[in-house]
């Protein structure tokens, strides 16, 4: 550990389930939070955050990223160092687009970053260490890997796979004004599904990686559901009524995680501008449109060297 060590940390946005991938896939987006993170003597903290929801986040020991530093301090055996932290959010908060697998993903790399040369942390323990505070890892994953992943809890922990994505996949997400709580969004799930409705489920996750690797005209089939979105539709009748509209015009539409974004699977840039448009006449609700990249890298950390900028 490197005393008075600057950090410089980028995390995408994820957008989780993808339709019938519910709690297993996660896909990496274009969209980024960032941060600096300096090491201060211990009992200091410093936070400064700019850009998205800002104003909602607190500048205590309560901040996510301050906590999940300290978590991995605590797991490696180091004591936890004061803390200066500048954050840039990009990534839209309660809006489906993984903000607190971003946030949880940002400080298990900073906290790498500030440990290097003393403790090396691998990319099994990061993902086990970011399950530990999301609770599953299907965001945190291609938070960190990029990409689309496959996330499972195995006999070893929480594990994943990452692929490679058909460059004819353009991804649209349609962001509206209003949140959505994901653990409200969960308590409108039942406990238990018809093994129709499982069977179903399974077909179409299998059916959208070949989708998404290789056949992009598959895109709207593949992404299909019946376990979560239609229970969830009631708590956000406006994204329901969207992806309703964009799926009867032969778009690959899903709710993006928790919701209430809408995630656009569009075969091809051109499709992506119809999808917009279509959109912006379907419900009373005005829908924010991020014309985006899949991210292959993930999040990344780096040293920052002293008086750059």
């Amino acid at each position: 550990m490197v005393l008075g060590r600057t950090v410089e940390v980028t995390v995408p946005a994820t957008s989780a389930n993808l339709g019938p991938g519910f709690d297993t896939l996660g896909l990496a987006l274009s969209i980024y939070d960032t941060l600096l993170v300096t090491e201060l003597p211990a009992g200091q903290l410093e936070i400064q955050v700019s850009g998205t929801g800002a104003d909602e986040i607190p500048r205590d020991e309560s901040n996510l990223i301050v906590r999940t530093i300290a978590h991995v301090y605590q797991d490696v055996g180091r004591e936890m160092p004061g803390l200066r932290i500048v954050a840039e959010n990009g990534v839209p908060h309660g809006r489906g687009l993984g903000s607190s697998g971003a946030a949880v993903t940002a400080g298990i790399l900073a906290a790498k970053g500030l440990l290097e040369g003393d403790v090396e942390i691998g990319d099994d323990d990061l993902l086990r260490l970011a399950t530990e505070l999301e609770g599953h890892p299907d965001n945190v994953a291609p938070a960190l890997f990029g990409g689309l992943t496959i996330a499972w809890m195995g006999e070893r922990g929480p594990q994943h796979k990452k692929l490679l994505v058909h460059r004819g996949v353009s991804p649209l997400v349609l962001v509206p004004s209003y949140t959505m709580s994901t653990s409200k969004a969960r308590s409108l799930q039942p406990p238990q599904v018809s093994t129709e409705d499982a069977v179903f489920n399974v077909s179409r996750s299998a059916l959208l990686i070949a989708a998404l690797m290789q056949s992009p005209e598959l895109l709207l089939d593949a992404t299909a559901d019946r376990l979560h979105q239609d229970y969830r539709a009631e708590a956000m009748p406006e994204t329901q009524r969207l992806v309703q509209a964009l799926r009867a015009a032969g778009f690959a539409a899903v709710v993006s995680g928790a919701g209430p974004s809408v995630l656009v699977l569009a075969d091809g840039p051109g499709s992506r501008q119809d999808a917009v448009e279509l959109a912006a006449g379907v419900t009373d609700t005005p829908w924010d449109a991020l014309l985006l990249a899949v991210d292959v890298r993930g999040g990344t950390v780096g040293e920052r060297a002293e008086g750059s900028t």
